[in-house]
């Protein structure tokens, strides 16, 4: 049985739209799980699904005449005469499959329910060959509430904070620490032993290495990548500094920058861009570096509580909007801030002066509301609990569709 995902209800309403719906995101999110479930949602027995991580599937698609592509469809069952359904998984392995699309889009109102777990290809090889052919989504890992819907958990999550006692806020904290130890990867949050996590965890990462690093990256020295991987995921939730990173690895600052963006558009890092505002007063230049996922960071880099919590916050806000941080030359600074309208600053264990410094600095940048994010138990107004995270940030961005 497919477990229910926030996406699938946004992705419902391109079904009948003319554009390829193309589904993005780092390896195991579930992008494929999402694909068989749209398969099996559209009723149509006009409909075909790939797997193109299989090289001889690939072959259906590397003919240079598309006509030919056509007659191989029609062998396995396709008929071009009534619409027809197109669901090709793990696109990045067929260099030529933008061009394919485009021609039966445009020649046959062919469409396609497209994945792929690399932004870094698929955004080079379908901005210009499919514009305006496109909807592009992005499938992150599990947020808290849908954590608790895999883990089978009944616990309904109060819309505010003054409405969870202290029984109910111990509960769902258990939980949430689970889900900030071991993330939100859909086969780690499945198992059932520390041992079985830690060991899909381990296989995520060796996969994402293999398949995205050495296949698709054809990097020199893949070695190399490895460390930054490691050490990025260790500095999750600071500042990025490229000439310091640079000189730890003995790499070029051009080199590193390659590396990072490689890393970031294949989704294994996160970066969070500084909110400008203000020139005089603001740090401008340098993103904050974070992890995809929270599992990843506590396998790998053992970080404190502290980063880890961070992370997962910012896992739950990603799918709601854009995202920056803030910071003046004095070091005071705002965590997040969502649509540049909504202020998060992230505690462990807040305090009342942490509220009255996140009012201060809201209401001087004009943000429309501002809230402590909280681990701990807390009776302070303007805190909100990171579990009560993905309902207040969805809800915060007009359209996002949960």
């Amino acid at each position: 049985m497919i477990k229910p995902r926030k996406i699938f209800k946004n992705l419902k309403l391109y079904y009948s739209s003319p554009e390829a719906v193309i589904i993005t995101g780092m390896r195991r999110t579930g992008k494929t799980t999402v694909l068989q479930h749209i398969y099996n949602d559209i009723k149509s027995g006009n409909k075909l699904f790939i797997d193109l991580e299989n090289p001889l599937n690939r072959k259906y698609f590397e003919e240079e005449n598309y006509e030919r592509i056509k007659t191989t469809l029609i062998g396995l069952g396709i008929d071009f005469s009534q619409p027809a359904y197109l669901f090709l998984d793990e696109i990045q392995f067929v260099r030529s499959l933008p061009s394919v699309v485009k021609y039966f889009i445009d020649h046959y109102e062919t469409k396609f329910f497209l994945t792929g777990s690399a932004s870094f290809y698929l955004k080079n090889l379908f901005t210009e060959t499919l514009a305006g052919r496109k909807y592009l989504f992005h499938l992150y890992p599990l947020s808290f509430q849908e954590f608790l819907q895999f883990k089978g958990s009944s616990i309904t999550l109060p819309a505010r904070p003054e409405n969870v006692t202290k029984p109910l806020h111990d509960t769902i904290s258990n939980l949430y620490d689970e889900y900030v130890l071991y993330g939100g990867f859909p086969g780690v949050v499945l198992k059932d032993t520390v041992e079985e996590k830690n060991r899909s965890l381990d296989d995520i990462f060796t996969s994402f290495f293999h398949l995205e690093v050495t296949q698709l990256g054809d990097f020199k020295r893949n070695n190399v990548i490895r460390d930054l991987m490691l050490l990025l995921m260790q500095r999750a939730g600071t500042r990025l500094d490229i000439q310091k990173i640079s000189k730890e690895l003995g790499i070029a600052r051009p080199t590193i920058k390659e590396y990072i963006a490689f890393l970031q558009g294949t989704f294994f890092v996160n970066t969070v861009p500084p909110l400008s505002k203000g020139k005089d007063i603001e740090i401008r230049k340098a993103p904050k570096i974070y992890g995809c996922d929270s599992g990843l960071l506590n396998r790998f880099a053992k970080l404190d509580r502290g980063p880890l919590f961070e992370n997962s916050v910012l896992q739950n806000l990603l799918p709601a909007g854009e995202v920056h941080y803030y910071q003046r030359k004095s070091g005071v600074e705002i965590d997040f801030i969502l649509s540049r309208m909504h202020a998060y600053e992230v505690k462990i264990h807040p305090e009342e002066s942490d509220v009255k410094r996140l009012s201060t600095l809201a209401h001087e940048l004009e943000l429309e509301t501002y809230d402590v994010v909280s681990k701990d138990y807390t009776t302070l107004p303007n805190a909100l609990y990171a579990f009560q995270l993905g309902g207040e940030a969805a809800k915060a961005v007009k359209g996002f569709a949960q």
